[in-house]
């Protein structure tokens, strides 16, 4: 059996449990701006990126457009099994798909051999979902802003996507806090991998929300935390990524 993860930047991922195939919070084409408009906050990426083939599941972990890109889902078969947060999933019923499935923190959701349990995640500002993942095939966990609930057991997974850096804002702090619970993951989950995510890719930023916001750490400083227990991976886009290598 294989666990296979290919990244497309942000917090866009491809999950490959032996031939079940989620696609995670993907953006895959065109710009991504936040309101109140593109002056505000703007993005692209170096690339745009087909949609993947074959697609079990689309799995969202917030309604926020970087997680739940409209231009994006509308490339996607309407009759794809939607999981996500009570924001994702209002955003993917607006947008036509017919197979949505709304999860609460602690609840599960199965779809063939594939178990997801979603966990309490980042309040930004309702609570979003983080997800374990659970295959025959692997495990992972996922929590794209840093955010690890005390509810989830301590247990040994193959896998973590998580950020690696502390982003943040003047007055409210830090929104992403990749550095602070890379700590805590290593201990809860014990993972064989650990995958960066969510500010990588080369993404071009612009707008008045880019020249306020503050970073914390770096790849440099995450590689020394996770060395000599778990394989630390800054993904590149487009790669293919066996989780289960030795």
């Amino acid at each position: 059996m294989a666990l296979q993860a290919t990244y497309f930047g942000a917090n866009g991922w491809l999950l490959d449990f032996d031939g079940c195939r989620v696609l995670l919070d993907p953006w895959l084409t065109g710009p991504l701006e936040f309101p109140p408009g593109p002056w505000f906050f703007r993005a692209e990426l170096p690339q745009s990126w087909p949609v993947p083939g074959g697609l079990d599941l689309l799995l969202l972990t917030q309604g926020l457009p970087d997680h739940c890109h409209p231009d994006t889902l509308a490339l996607l078969d309407p009759t794809l099994t939607v999981v996500g947060s009570a924001a994702a999933a209002t955003k993917a019923r607006q947008l036509g798909f017919q197979a949505v499935n709304c999860l609460a923190p602690g609840e599960r959701f199965h779809h063939g051999e594939l178990t997801l349990t979603a966990s309490a995640g980042a309040p930004v500002p309702q609570v979003e979902n983080g997800y374990l993942l659970q295959h025959p095939a692997g495990s992972l966990y996922v929590e794209p802003h840093g955010f690890l609930s005390s509810d989830l057991p301590s247990q040994s997974v193959d896998a973590v996507i998580t950020p690696v850096l502390d982003l943040g804002l003047p007055l409210v702090g830090a929104f992403v806090k990749g550095m602070q619970v890379l700590p805590q993951l290593l201990e809860r989950f014990q993972p064989r991998v650990v995958l960066a995510s969510t500010s990588g890719g080369d993404v071009r930023y612009e707008g008045a929300l880019t020249r306020i916001l503050w970073q914390k750490g770096s790849m440099e400083a995450a590689a020394r935390v996770v060395a000599g227990g778990s394989r630390l991976i800054d993904p590149v886009p487009g790669v293919s990524y066996d989780l289960l290598a030795a």
